[in-house]
């Protein structure tokens, strides 16, 4: 078995390494990449291996990084020292991770399920697992708005988030739509919104719109692996989430 340590602590790596070599000598590191930088590197020159040990936060930022623009083809056991809830991120989505420092026991239960596991890996079902994860992840890094000031005639009022419907753009305007159907400008971006509402309440289900969970009335299997979406308040508009983006959208949807 070929292995790579992605690890900017050299004390970090180098133990690491001494773990996986007392648990089996034959397990070859084929290198420890120290920047979210020098691991893109590795991965455009095509590299492969079977087994990938990542930390999360390293010197130059995320690995996540990493892997949003090389897709996993390989299982990877993230190393981490994430709060509890990101931790069921991982559970839920099924992705190895191991808690920092890393004990013995832990790390030959990732390698043995690893082998167990390597005849069945699908590179593309793995990918959308790591995407998924990286989605939920994300989440808790965020803070989110809870109400929003839009005009209304003369006058400044504020809407919770529980009354938005969702968000959508027309003619490079972002407008606000209530659960009673009324419509606002918004001072925001689509992308900026994005960033601050609550991600466990809303998602973004193409470059028009933003939507409240509350606000999915209907789900239809489209061409191409897409699936187009009834939104309430109705929308003059064709709401289509693509291909892929359709994975993490049902994700989100199952909670």
């Amino acid at each position: 078995m070929r292995a790579i340590i992605i690890e900017d602590e050299y004390p970090a790596a180098e133990r690491l390494e001494k773990l996986i070599h007392k648990l089996d000598p034959t397990i070859e590191i084929g290198t420890v990449l120290e920047s979210v930088e020098a691991a893109k590197r590795w991965f455009s020159m095509s590299q492969t291996v079977d087994l990938i040990f990542s930390d999360i936060q390293l010197s130059d930022g995320l690995s996540f990084q990493i892997f949003e623009a090389f897709p996993a083809h390989s299982p990877i056991v993230f190393t981490t020292s994430y709060d509890e809830y990101a931790i069921k991120a991982f559970r839920v989505k099924s992705i190895d991770y191991l808690l920092k420092p890393i004990k013995l026991p832990e790390l030959a239960e990732a390698i043995q399920k690893y082998q167990r596991l390597k005849q069945d890996f699908s590179p593309q079902a793995y990918a959308q697992k790591v995407e998924s994860l990286l989605d939920s992840l994300q989440m808790t890094r965020r803070t989110h708005k809870t109400r929003f000031l839009v005009k209304n005639g003369e006058q400044l009022i504020p809407i919770p988030q529980e009354q938005v419907a969702y968000f959508y753009t027309a003619n490079e305007l972002a407008c606000l739509v209530g659960r009673d159907g009324r419509q606002y400008l918004v001072d925001y971006t689509l992308e900026e919104l994005e960033s601050l509402v609550d991600p466990r309440q809303f998602f973004r289900l193409n470059r028009q719109f933003i939507a409240q969970v509350t606000a999915i009335q209907k789900i239809h299997p489209y061409f191409n692996g897409k699936l187009k979406i009834e939104l309430r308040p109705e929308t003059a508009q064709e709401v289509i989430v693509s291909r892929e983006k359709a994975s993490s959208f049902k994700s989100w949807l199952d909670g």
